[in-house]
Order: structure tokens, then C-alpha cells, then sequence
């Protein structure tokens, strides 16, 4: 997700007078604050962290990890801190909350965004090696992310137990993304012939494919790294 964000927004954290990257729930250690300061600051020297967390002892138990341009707050979906972040990123936030409560989620953290700014939120394993993320401007969803490390993919739709919330509960038949999971494995089963020259070119060439009857939103440079990010219009929820 950072590796994404780094290169999907670097170019507008770079423009900022003085960015603010919001890491919204990091959890029981700082790890993901501290890893997103580094990430982000390879493309926009200038950024800022701040960690938020609703529960006051995991925030306590960061401050040590503090340093010049990051910080540890105490907060949840009101984000509150004295000027609108350049980004907010949430990942695993929304899983214990139902799923008629995330659209209020995300217009309350959008709602909070600079001019430009970006909310990205998702789902990811323990490890970090499959992961699927939303990402919105001020004015709503935009895209979904699908990522994984390729070695442990055995089929696309092992990503499906990753979707967000809001995706969930809609991998069914008749739902978008289930049509989209569904294309996917078919155009990964008729990619078999790459997987003899590695995971990441079967993976390209069933991307590739895929492109012809979905509006995927990025090139090879991201496929190779395990990415394939979709408009979300495609994959949005019917009713």
C-alpha cells in the first residue's frame, strides 16, 4: 500500500507547502507510522506523519518512537489534528464495523482532506503479502487496489477474503466483484503457459487480458509489482 501511495500521490505531497500524511489506527505498535515516514518522505522530502489511535496506551506506548516529523496522537474519524492531511490511510480500520457504515465512514474522513488530498483504505493479511484497498478523493471512491506478493498467489481470487468492507459480503454471484474475481481467475488459468518464466510475467499476461473487459487504471510498471487497480465504478455494489 505505501509502495503505491508513494507513487500515486508522491507528486502531490511534493506540491504541498507542508504535507501531512495521517496513519489513521496503526495498532498495537507504531511499525506502520514509522515505515510510511520513510516511504513517503523517498518521494516528498517535506512530509509529515502523524499517528492517530483510539485507544490512549497504544498512543503512549509510540511516543517513543517519536522523531523530526513524526508524531503520535490520541483520535479516530474525526482526525484531529489542526490542519487537513494531504493523506489519510486506514488500513485494517473498518473490519469490525458492518458494512452499512462504511460509506459514512469514508465521507467523514474525505470530508477532512486538503484540497487534492487522498484517503486510502483497505484490508491486508498479517504478513502484508495480500492486500486490497479503496482509494478516494474529497469527492468519493475512485479506484480499487488489488496487490499480492505473487510467490504465495496460488489464483487471484485468494485476494477475495482482502476485499475491504465494503466489498466484502458483495463477492457473490451477481455482484461486480465477483464477475471481476471470476475474470480473473479464468485469464490467470489461460496465462499457465507464462508461469514458466515466474509468477510476476503469468501475472501481467493475465492482467493484460483482464484490461479488454474491465477499465483497468494502470500499466505494466505497476503489474510487475503485483498490482492491478480497477475504476471503482466498475466494481461498486449494486442496490
Amino acid at each position: 500500500m505505501d509502495r503505491w501511495i508513494a507513487h500515486a500521490h508522491g507528486s502531490a505531497l511534493r506540491r504541498g507547502d507542508d504535507p501531512v500524511a495521517v496513519d489513521l489506527g496503526y495498532g498495537a505498535a507504531p511499525w506502520t507510522a514509522v515505515e510510511l515516514l520513510g516511504r513517503l518522505r523517498a518521494v516528498a522530502p517535506r512530509v509529515r506523519v502523524v499517528g492517530l489511535e483510539i485507544e490512549p496506551a497504544r498512543v503512549a506506548a509510540a511516543r517513543p518512537y517519536e522523531r523530526e516529523g513524526l508524531v503520535f496522537r490520541h483520535g479516530g474519524f474525526e482526525v484531529p489534528i489542526p490542519q487537513r492531511p494531504s493523506l489519510i490511510r486506514a488500513a485494517n480500520v473498518l473490519r469490525q464495523y458492518d458494512e452499512g457504515e462504511v460509506a459514512g465512514v469514508w465521507e467523514r474522513l474525505c470530508g477532512r482532506l486538503a484540497a487534492g488530498g487522498l484517503l486510502v483504505e483497505g484490508t491486508c493479511d498479517e504478513v502484508g503479502r495480500r492486500h486490497v484497498w479503496v482509494a478516494l478523493g474529497p469527492e468519493g471512491p475512485r479506484t480499487v487496489t488489488f496487490a499480492a506478493r505473487l510467490g504465495s498467489l496460488e489464483r487471484p481470487s485468494d485476494l477475495a477474503e482482502r476485499l475491504p468492507k465494503a466489498l466484502i459480503h458483495r463477492n457473490v454471484p451477481g455482484e461486480p466483484v465477483h464477475a471481476f474475481l471470476r475474470d480473473f481467475d479464468r485469464a490467470w488459468a489461460a496465462a499457465a503457459p507464462y508461469a514458466s518464466y515466474g509468477a510476476r510475467q503469468r501475472w501481467i499476461r493475465a492482467v493484460r487480458d483482464l484490461a479488454v473487459d474491465w477499465p483497468v487504471a494502470d500499466g505494466a510498471g505497476r503489474w510487475r509489482q503485483g498490482e492491478v487497480t480497477v475504476r471503482w465504478g466498475a466494481l461498486a455494489p449494486r442496490g
